[in-house]
């Protein structure tokens, strides 16, 4: 569910239309709905609440920081990939005990930035890392804790650029290795190394490969365990899908219906780190018609936003559906399918201003008429979209906009031109 709808023959983010944004900020734009974001980490901590498990909210897939405190405040912690991902959480006002780091190139200025920071866990991805966090911790005669990140060999049937939790990737370390792992570096006084972590990729649509996950860790952590070993947390990591189409993922409490019989009892502390489940939904690029004409058999529609704006449909040849934000009578769908079943539909390519011919965010695409100056909405932009844009062809990026109810407010100013060449001015 989101707080995206049509009114009137209008789209609205909760009680704003998107056609006084696009008035008064300008295009292309990405818009998010605070009332989605909240809704959405709400129902997935109902949904697991019999297990209590710490959220972690994945700050690479959207991760400015008035979201980042809008989710700190819904009671939310934090899965970081890098330094600067630790420095805005903290910018956000995060609770730093709340969160996981992952990522398989920590330098030794973020290990010693994310110590300093007081973080919740470590998750290690290799035996080389730990033996660097652990000469690290020695110098700053600290104890962090750790969580060993293991390969469970479990196909999530998603993009191979996406797919983490197979033997072949360069994510953790397989799981018939862990053992030795713990083995050699558990008793080491300066790391607390008490956790498993899991992450099979994203999107994942089916709760089949975390039960298969879950199922092999749980032979390895009883393992573990009798090998006089603590293991007391088990992090099972992110990547449940979300609604690129209608009724594409499944809802959490289908997800938990089938993890949750697999801990209780367990005695352990379970971290979920959900990021496009809760933001994908939660934001919508708007962008507007340039031009429209005719390459051969093809129609183009021509729009202000590009690759820089929006890579994954080049980059992943992903689905977002497309649609006006005004569409004239006949022309308002309820629901967002990759072919929608209207008459009067046209075949496109909607293209961008980008000097690429992968420059695209749909091909083939059926929509109604459209001529320069209409707004179209791409949905499911909340994830993976703004924090993946560049300045490629010296475009300067969007701005954010923040929807909560009737009003609405700026969280990153669209660039200028003088932001372009800011860090070259030495």
């Amino acid at each position: 569910m989101d707080f995206f709808n049509y009114k009137n023959n209008r789209l609205f983010c909760e009680d704003v239309a998107l056609t006084d944004i696009a008035r008064q900020c300008g295009t292309p734009t990405y818009v998010y709905s605070a009332a989605t974001f909240t809704h959405h980490a709400k129902r997935l901590q109902d949904a697991f609440a019999e297990i209590n498990p710490l959220i972690c909210y994945s700050v690479k897939g959207c991760g400015n920081i008035h979201i980042l405190r809008l989710l700190a405040e819904s009671g939310c912690g934090f899965d970081i990939v890098s330094g600067g991902e630790l420095f805005r959480v903290q910018k956000a006002g995060g609770d730093t005990s709340k969160i996981v780091y992952a990522g398989v190139g920590k330098t030794d200025e973020e290990i010693r930035q994310a110590i300093d920071a007081g973080i919740g866990w470590f998750n290690i991805e290799s035996g080389a890392e730990l033996e660097n966090l652990i000469a690290i911790a020695a110098e700053m005669k600290a104890t962090p804790r750790c969580a060993l990140r293991v390969n469970p060999d479990v196909d999530p049937k998603t993009h191979r650029y996406t797919t983490t939790g197979k033997k072949e990737t360069k994510f953790g370390v397989d799981i018939e290795r862990a053992a030795n792992v713990f083995a050699q570096y558990a008793r080491n006084p300066h790391v607390r190394l008490t956790g498993i972590h899991l992450h099979l990729g994203s999107p994942i649509n089916s709760a089949d490969p975390y039960v298969q996950g879950i199922n092999k860790a749980m032979v390895l952590i009883d393992r573990l365990r009798t090998d006089g070993f603590t293991v007391d947390t088990l992090d099972l990591g992110g990547g449940f899908g979300a609604d690129y189409t209608t009724g594409q993922a499944p809802d959490f409490a289908d997800f938990a219906g089938a993890i949750i019989p697999l801990l209780k009892g367990r005695n352990l502390q379970i971290i979920l780190e959900p990021g496009r489940s809760i933001s994908g939904n939660s934001g919508i690029l708007l962008t507007r018609v340039l031009y429209t004409k005719k390459g051969g058999e093809k129609n183009f529609v021509i729009i202000d936003a590009g690759m820089n704006d929006l890579i994954r449909p080049a980059f992943y040849a992903a689905f977002h559906f497309i649609w006006p934000v005004a569409p004239v009578n006949g022309f308002v769908v309820n629901h967002r399918n990759e072919t929608p079943n209207l008459p009067g539909l046209q075949k496109v390519d909607i293209v961008g201003p980008i000097c690429e011919t992968g420059d695209f965010l749909a091909r083939d695409r059926m929509l109604p008429p459209l001529a320069r100056g209409d707004l179209l909405a791409v949905f499911t932009a909340g994830a993976y979209a703004f924090a993946m844009s560049s300045q490629y062809n010296a475009r300067p990026r969007t701005p954010e906009i923040l929807v909560t109810g009737d009003s609405f407010r700026t969280i990153r100013r669209r660039e200028t031109y003088n932001d372009l060449i800011a860090p070259e001015l030495i």
